[in-house]
Parts: C-alpha cells; structure tokens; sequence
C-alpha cells in the first residue's frame, strides 16, 4: 500500500538534521525562519545563552500596514528579511548563522535571505 507522505513531519526532520550543525553563538546568532501560508516569522538566537535576541513578522506593525490579507510570497519575505537586517544592525549584530528551517532554499526562502544580505547582514 501506499502511504501518504507528511510535509510537515518531514521539514521537522530536516530541521532536525540541520540543526546537528548549525548552532548560534553570541558573536554569530542564528537566524531561524519559520513560515506559514499566511505569514514569515523571523528571529535571531543566540543558542549557547538560550535567548532570543530579535524576532520578526509579517504581523510586525511596520509591515502589516503595506500588506493585504497575505505576505507569504516574495514580496512579503524581502520586506521581513530588510527589515530583520535593519533591525540586527541596529542590535550590533552583522553576522549570522541562516537556519533554513528545515524548508528547501527555494522561492521566498531565497529571496528573504538575499533580502536580508542586500541590508548588510553577512551569512
């Protein structure tokens, strides 16, 4: 028999299997994504300390004026990702660990990491 495969088991298992090696540290945080059919969520963590030291949305009050009922296409993910490299700068963070989330680094998970490279975050 066939069995139907589950997208979201299988991202977490990816993820899993990601984070074996990717680890953030207070000189460079890591930056994880996550992602809904709606909305993009965005933050920083430094992973030795335990903290989360920024995080972003599509629901942030600066962004969800400029937006309609979605932001999860491309346009919503370079606005999440030049704002989170604005807001890191401003935290004195400029390098950071990219923590895909388990998703492949295709379409708007591409275009808010270049987004964010674009405003001077360095990963």
């Amino acid at each position: 028999m066939f069995t139907k495969v589950n997208r979201q088991e299988s991202r977490q298992r990816k993820h899993e299997r990601l984070r074996k090696k990717v680890v953030g540290t207070a000189a460079r945080p890591r930056m994880a994504i996550y992602r809904s059919l709606k909305h993009f969520h965005v933050q920083i963590i430094d992973d030795v300390a335990g903290a989360t030291l920024l995080g972003v949305s599509t629901q942030d009050p600066e962004l969800k004026n400029k937006a309609g009922k979605t932001m999860a296409n491309t346009a919503g993910a370079k606005a999440v990702g030049s704002l989170v490299a604005k807001r890191a700068l401003d935290k004195k963070i400029e390098n950071v660990v990219f923590d895909r989330g388990g998703y492949i680094y295709h379409g708007v998970v591409k275009a808010l990491a270049e987004s964010a490279r674009e405003a001077g975050l360095k990963f």
